[in-house]
Protein backbone atom coordinates (compact mmCIF):
# COMPACT_ATOMS: atom_id res chain seq x y z
CA UNK A 1 0.00 0.00 0.00
CA UNK A 2 2.84 2.80 1.33
CA UNK A 3 4.79 1.70 -2.32
CA UNK A 4 1.58 2.39 -4.76
CA UNK A 5 1.07 5.31 -3.02
CA UNK A 6 4.92 6.55 -3.38
CA UNK A 7 4.57 4.96 -6.56
CA UNK A 8 1.87 8.12 -7.34
CA UNK A 9 4.11 10.81 -6.59
CA UNK A 10 5.80 12.94 -8.67
CA UNK A 11 9.42 13.56 -8.74
CA UNK A 12 10.51 17.25 -7.45
CA UNK A 13 14.16 18.14 -8.29
CA UNK A 14 16.30 19.39 -5.28
CA UNK A 15 18.70 22.32 -5.20
CA UNK A 16 21.69 21.87 -5.59
CA UNK A 17 22.36 24.15 -2.07
CA UNK A 18 19.78 21.84 -0.69
CA UNK A 19 21.82 18.80 -1.89
CA UNK A 20 25.18 20.32 0.02
CA UNK A 21 23.48 21.64 2.77
CA UNK A 22 22.17 18.09 3.36
CA UNK A 23 26.07 16.70 2.78
CA UNK A 24 27.51 18.78 5.51
CA UNK A 25 24.43 18.06 7.79
CA UNK A 26 25.06 14.22 7.80
CA UNK A 27 28.86 15.15 8.34
CA UNK A 28 28.08 17.30 11.38
CA UNK A 29 25.72 14.19 12.86
CA UNK A 30 28.44 11.79 12.23
CA UNK A 31 30.89 14.23 14.05
CA UNK A 32 27.91 14.45 17.23
CA UNK A 33 27.63 10.78 17.42
CA UNK A 34 31.27 10.28 17.86
CA UNK A 35 31.56 13.00 19.78
CA UNK A 36 29.16 11.97 22.68
CA UNK A 37 30.74 8.01 21.77
CA UNK A 38 33.90 9.15 23.02
CA UNK A 39 32.59 11.65 25.76
CA UNK A 40 31.12 8.03 27.29
CA UNK A 41 34.27 6.31 27.26
CA UNK A 42 36.45 9.35 29.33
CA UNK A 43 36.52 7.00 32.46
CA UNK A 44 38.79 4.61 30.68
CA UNK A 45 41.80 4.52 30.35
CA UNK A 46 43.51 6.75 27.42
CA UNK A 47 43.79 5.25 23.94
CA UNK A 48 41.64 2.17 24.69
CA UNK A 49 39.93 2.99 21.26
CA UNK A 50 43.04 3.95 19.51
CA UNK A 51 43.58 -0.06 17.82
CA UNK A 52 39.49 -0.32 17.33
CA UNK A 53 38.64 3.07 16.00
CA UNK A 54 38.00 2.58 12.27
CA UNK A 55 35.76 -0.70 13.56
CA UNK A 56 33.82 1.61 15.99
CA UNK A 57 33.28 4.42 13.31
CA UNK A 58 32.41 1.89 10.74
CA UNK A 59 29.75 0.34 13.54
CA UNK A 60 28.22 4.23 14.31
CA UNK A 61 27.85 4.56 10.68
CA UNK A 62 26.36 1.09 9.68
CA UNK A 63 23.29 1.72 12.62
CA UNK A 64 23.01 5.38 11.16
CA UNK A 65 22.13 3.42 7.95
CA UNK A 66 20.18 1.20 9.08
CA UNK A 67 17.72 3.94 10.63
CA UNK A 68 18.16 6.53 7.39
CA UNK A 69 18.24 4.76 4.05
CA UNK A 70 18.03 1.37 4.22
CA UNK A 71 14.50 2.15 6.13
CA UNK A 72 13.30 5.77 5.02
CA UNK A 73 15.83 6.00 2.11
CA UNK A 74 16.59 9.58 3.01
CA UNK A 75 19.64 10.75 5.29
CA UNK A 76 19.57 12.83 8.15
CA UNK A 77 20.23 15.56 6.27
CA UNK A 78 17.59 14.90 3.58
CA UNK A 79 15.10 14.12 5.97
CA UNK A 80 15.42 17.88 7.62
CA UNK A 81 15.24 19.31 4.38
CA UNK A 82 12.50 17.56 3.06
CA UNK A 83 14.51 14.97 0.48
CA UNK A 84 14.75 11.78 -0.40
CA UNK A 85 16.74 9.37 -2.70
CA UNK A 86 14.88 8.22 -5.68
CA UNK A 87 15.58 5.33 -7.80
CA UNK A 88 17.33 6.98 -11.01
CA UNK A 89 17.34 3.60 -12.68
CA UNK A 90 13.41 2.84 -13.35
CA UNK A 91 12.21 3.89 -16.71
CA UNK A 92 9.07 5.89 -14.89
CA UNK A 93 8.98 9.46 -13.82
CA UNK A 94 7.25 8.40 -10.91
CA UNK A 95 8.88 8.36 -7.85
CA UNK A 96 10.64 4.57 -6.93
CA UNK A 97 12.64 3.99 -3.67
CA UNK A 98 15.80 2.68 -3.48
CA UNK A 99 16.27 -1.14 -4.62
CA UNK A 100 17.77 -3.22 -1.69
CA UNK A 101 21.21 -4.02 -3.79
CA UNK A 102 21.55 0.17 -4.33
CA UNK A 103 20.89 0.37 -0.44
CA UNK A 104 23.85 -2.37 0.10
CA UNK A 105 25.99 -0.87 -2.68
CA UNK A 106 25.37 2.52 -0.93
CA UNK A 107 26.61 0.90 2.19
CA UNK A 108 30.11 -0.19 0.91
CA UNK A 109 30.86 2.75 -1.12
CA UNK A 110 30.39 5.24 1.87
CA UNK A 111 31.32 3.27 5.34
CA UNK A 112 33.06 0.50 3.91
CA UNK A 113 35.23 2.29 1.72
CA UNK A 114 36.06 4.75 4.09
CA UNK A 115 36.97 1.57 6.21
CA UNK A 116 39.18 0.33 3.86
CA UNK A 117 41.21 3.20 3.35
CA UNK A 118 41.66 4.14 7.16
CA UNK A 119 42.43 0.48 8.11
CA UNK A 120 44.90 -0.26 5.09
CA UNK A 121 47.14 3.11 6.24
CA UNK A 122 46.90 1.39 9.70
CA UNK A 123 48.14 -2.23 8.26
CA UNK A 124 50.90 -0.64 5.49
CA UNK A 125 52.05 2.34 7.44
CA UNK A 126 54.74 0.28 9.44
CA UNK A 127 55.84 -2.41 6.91
CA UNK A 128 58.70 -2.10 4.87
CA UNK A 129 58.65 -4.76 2.79
CA UNK A 130 58.48 -4.31 -1.08
CA UNK A 131 55.28 -6.14 -1.20
CA UNK A 132 53.23 -4.27 1.07
CA UNK A 133 54.94 -1.16 -0.10
CA UNK A 134 53.71 -1.83 -3.92
CA UNK A 135 50.17 -2.59 -1.71
CA UNK A 136 50.53 0.58 -0.41
CA UNK A 137 51.12 2.54 -3.58
CA UNK A 138 48.60 1.47 -5.10
CA UNK A 139 45.79 1.73 -2.95
CA UNK A 140 47.42 6.16 -2.74
CA UNK A 141 46.95 5.59 -6.43
CA UNK A 142 43.32 4.71 -6.54
CA UNK A 143 42.49 7.12 -3.38
CA UNK A 144 43.87 9.64 -5.84
CA UNK A 145 41.96 8.64 -8.62
CA UNK A 146 39.05 8.25 -6.43
CA UNK A 147 39.23 11.97 -5.38
CA UNK A 148 40.02 12.75 -8.91
CA UNK A 149 37.05 11.32 -10.20
CA UNK A 150 34.88 12.96 -7.37
CA UNK A 151 36.35 16.50 -8.39
CA UNK A 152 35.02 15.58 -11.96
CA UNK A 153 31.60 14.86 -10.69
CA UNK A 154 31.12 17.94 -8.28
CA UNK A 155 32.04 19.84 -11.26
CA UNK A 156 29.43 17.99 -13.27
CA UNK A 157 26.88 18.61 -10.76
CA UNK A 158 27.40 22.25 -10.41
CA UNK A 159 26.58 22.66 -14.08
CA UNK A 160 23.62 19.92 -14.40
CA UNK A 161 22.12 19.87 -10.72
CA UNK A 162 21.81 16.20 -10.09
CA UNK A 163 24.46 13.48 -8.29
CA UNK A 164 26.13 15.31 -5.73
CA UNK A 165 28.38 12.63 -5.18
CA UNK A 166 30.07 9.71 -6.80
CA UNK A 167 28.56 7.24 -5.32
CA UNK A 168 24.97 8.53 -6.03
CA UNK A 169 26.33 8.89 -9.94
CA UNK A 170 27.51 4.79 -10.20
CA UNK A 171 24.40 3.49 -7.81
CA UNK A 172 21.88 5.91 -9.97
CA UNK A 173 20.48 7.27 -7.16
CA UNK A 174 19.04 10.86 -7.18
CA UNK A 175 17.75 13.19 -4.11
CA UNK A 176 14.05 14.73 -4.91
CA UNK A 177 11.52 15.81 -2.64
CA UNK A 178 9.66 14.44 -0.56
CA UNK A 179 6.64 16.74 -0.67
CA UNK A 180 5.91 18.75 -3.34
CA UNK A 181 7.39 22.37 -2.78
CA UNK A 182 4.38 25.78 -2.40
CA UNK A 183 5.60 28.90 -3.68
CA UNK A 184 7.41 30.87 -1.00
CA UNK A 185 6.45 34.74 -0.67
CA UNK A 186 9.37 35.86 -0.57
CA UNK A 187 9.49 40.07 1.72
CA UNK A 188 12.36 41.84 1.48
CA UNK A 189 12.01 44.57 3.33
CA UNK A 190 13.64 42.98 6.59
CA UNK A 191 16.48 42.34 4.37
CA UNK A 192 16.63 45.66 3.20
CA UNK A 193 16.64 47.45 6.84
CA UNK A 194 19.09 44.97 7.93
CA UNK A 195 21.43 45.94 4.79
CA UNK A 196 21.00 49.90 5.21
CA UNK A 197 22.25 49.53 9.05
CA UNK A 198 24.61 47.59 8.28
CA UNK A 199 25.77 49.81 5.60
CA UNK A 200 25.86 52.44 8.33
CA UNK A 201 27.54 50.88 10.65
CA UNK A 202 29.99 50.34 8.44
CA UNK A 203 30.22 54.10 7.31
CA UNK A 204 29.87 54.90 11.10
CA UNK A 205 33.27 52.73 11.37
CA UNK A 206 35.08 54.01 8.86
CA UNK A 207 34.51 57.62 9.29
CA UNK A 208 34.62 57.80 13.54
CA UNK A 209 38.56 57.80 13.62
CA UNK A 210 38.52 60.29 11.35
CA UNK A 211 36.84 62.90 13.57
CA UNK A 212 39.12 64.85 15.77
CA UNK A 213 36.53 64.58 19.00
CA UNK A 214 38.71 66.89 21.49
CA UNK A 215 38.42 69.25 19.41
CA UNK A 216 34.94 69.00 18.13
CA UNK A 217 33.63 69.05 22.00
CA UNK A 218 35.82 72.60 22.55
CA UNK A 219 34.35 74.35 19.30
CA UNK A 220 31.28 73.38 20.49
CA UNK A 221 31.70 74.32 24.30
CA UNK A 222 33.30 77.54 22.51
CA UNK A 223 30.21 78.05 21.26
CA UNK A 224 28.23 77.46 23.89
CA UNK A 225 29.37 80.03 25.62
CA UNK A 226 31.16 82.53 23.92
CA UNK A 227 33.80 84.81 25.00
CA UNK A 228 32.99 88.36 25.56
CA UNK A 229 36.39 89.38 26.77
CA UNK A 230 37.72 88.14 29.99
CA UNK A 231 36.22 89.22 33.40
CA UNK A 232 38.03 90.50 36.14
CA UNK A 233 37.60 87.14 38.19
CA UNK A 234 39.19 85.07 35.21
CA UNK A 235 42.29 87.73 35.55
CA UNK A 236 42.22 87.24 38.80
CA UNK A 237 42.47 83.39 38.64
CA UNK A 238 44.56 83.56 35.78
CA UNK A 239 46.96 86.21 37.43
CA UNK A 240 47.15 84.42 40.53
CA UNK A 241 47.67 80.61 39.20
CA UNK A 242 45.17 79.04 40.71
CA UNK A 243 42.88 77.39 38.23
CA UNK A 244 43.96 75.32 35.34
CA UNK A 245 41.44 76.18 32.43
CA UNK A 246 41.51 72.73 31.04
CA UNK A 247 40.75 70.69 34.29
CA UNK A 248 39.72 73.27 36.86
CA UNK A 249 42.16 71.87 39.37
CA UNK A 250 45.04 73.48 41.44
CA UNK A 251 47.78 74.14 38.18
CA UNK A 252 51.01 71.76 38.15
CA UNK A 253 53.46 73.49 36.62
CA UNK A 254 51.71 76.07 35.18
CA UNK A 255 52.60 76.66 31.57
CA UNK A 256 51.31 79.56 29.23
CA UNK A 257 50.45 79.44 25.25
CA UNK A 258 50.79 82.85 25.03
CA UNK A 259 47.45 83.95 26.16
CA UNK A 260 46.19 85.00 29.56
CA UNK A 261 44.93 81.99 31.11
CA UNK A 262 46.97 79.04 32.65
CA UNK A 263 47.35 75.21 32.14
CA UNK A 264 49.03 72.36 34.11
CA UNK A 265 51.50 71.30 32.19
CA UNK A 266 50.78 67.48 31.78
CA UNK A 267 47.32 69.09 30.27
CA UNK A 268 48.33 71.15 27.90
CA UNK A 269 51.00 69.24 27.13
CA UNK A 270 49.33 66.36 26.26
CA UNK A 271 46.45 67.95 24.52
CA UNK A 272 49.02 69.63 21.94
CA UNK A 273 50.49 66.27 21.35
CA UNK A 274 46.87 65.00 20.48
CA UNK A 275 45.78 68.03 18.63
CA UNK A 276 48.74 70.35 16.94
CA UNK A 277 46.07 72.94 16.30
CA UNK A 278 44.95 73.19 19.69
CA UNK A 279 43.57 76.50 20.85
CA UNK A 280 42.68 77.37 24.26
CA UNK A 281 39.12 76.77 25.64
CA UNK A 282 38.43 79.89 27.21
CA UNK A 283 39.32 82.34 24.66
CA UNK A 284 40.19 80.27 20.90
CA UNK A 285 43.87 81.57 21.36
CA UNK A 286 45.96 79.16 19.74
CA UNK A 287 49.46 77.42 20.84
CA UNK A 288 51.77 80.07 20.06
CA UNK A 289 54.62 79.51 22.97
CA UNK A 290 54.70 76.95 25.36
CA UNK A 291 56.35 78.57 28.27
CA UNK A 292 56.45 78.32 32.19
CA UNK A 293 54.82 80.88 34.32
CA UNK A 294 56.63 82.18 36.73
CA UNK A 295 55.08 83.54 39.52
CA UNK A 296 55.07 84.00 43.50
CA UNK A 297 52.37 82.65 45.90
CA UNK A 298 51.92 83.47 49.58
CA UNK A 299 51.22 81.41 52.19
CA UNK A 300 48.30 83.50 53.16
CA UNK A 301 46.80 83.37 49.86
CA UNK A 302 46.66 79.43 49.93
CA UNK A 303 45.12 79.20 53.16
CA UNK A 304 41.84 80.81 51.09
Amino acid sequence: MASSIGNEKNVNPVLRISQLDALELNKALEQLVWSQFTNCLHGFKPGVLAHFEPEVKAFLCLILWKFTVYSKNATVGQAILNIQYKNNLSQTEKYQPLSKHQKLWYLIFTVGGRWLEERCYDLFSNRQQQSFCKIKSCIGFGSGLLKLCGLLNFLIFLRKGTFATLTERILGIRSVFSKPQSVRQVGFEYMNRELLWHGFAEFLIYLLPLINVQKLKLKISSWCSPIAGLSSSENTLAAHCRECSLCGEWPTMPHTIGCPHVFCYYCIKSNFIFDIYFTCPKCGSEVHDLQPLKYKIEMTELRV
